[in-house]
């Protein structure tokens, strides 16, 4: 079960820059003011066998509909986590997110043709953004808000627009705070 652990602390960290006891982050999952870590922390137990599991799905299913935020447990996330203003999100169950993604409020991750997005590291996607279909979105990239992203985002760049467009280089990489090292 440790590998659950280092996700979750990993998530934490994006959060605060702290590193916790496993003790400490159900603490602050229990009374904790983050919602947005409060709803990643069931998520990563819900995929997690025996009594635990069965708890956590439970607690996931609560949250899910409290904070109408909707990533199923077993959707690939990748270490650090980051949801920004939770609330509004929906994210297809097999979407591939890498390590150190923040998501936004009003995120759509979505697909007709079961034919996922994959999401590399170190991505920001801002608020209102539509990703549909089997883009791949290249690391080190930010989505600006309200963009539709319908192609490929190549590595190492920014999109805007509806549809999305390649408008240059990353030149904010400082939106993807507290990174967590792998």
């Amino acid at each position: 079960m440790k590998p659950v652990w280092e996700y979750i602390q990993s998530d934490y960290y994006r959060y605060s820059g702290k590193k916790l006891t496993p003790l400490q982050l159900t603490i602050k999952a229990l009374f904790g003011t983050n919602h947005c870590f409060r709803y990643s922390f069931w998520m990563r137990l819900a995929g997690a066998g025996g009594l635990i599991g069965f708890f956590a799905r439970r607690m996931h299913r609560h949250y899910t509909l409290k904070y109408g935020i909707l990533i199923p447990y077993n959707t690939k996330v990748g270490y650090g986590f980051y949801i920004g203003h939770g609330v509004g999100i929906v994210i297809y169950g097999g979407t591939t997110i890498g390590n150190n993604v923040n998501i936004s409020q009003f995120l759509s991750i979505g697909t007709n043709k079961r034919t996922p997005a994959t999401i590399g590291d170190n991505v920001y996607i801002g608020p209102n953004v539509c990703i549909v279909e089997d883009v791949n979105i290249g690391s080190n990239t930010t989505i600006a808000a309200g963009a539709v992203v319908i192609k490929d985002i190549p590595e190492n760049s920014t999109a805007a627009g509806c549809p999305a467009k390649v408008i240059g280089e990353n030149k904010h990489p400082e939106y993807v705070h507290n990174q967590w090292e792998l």
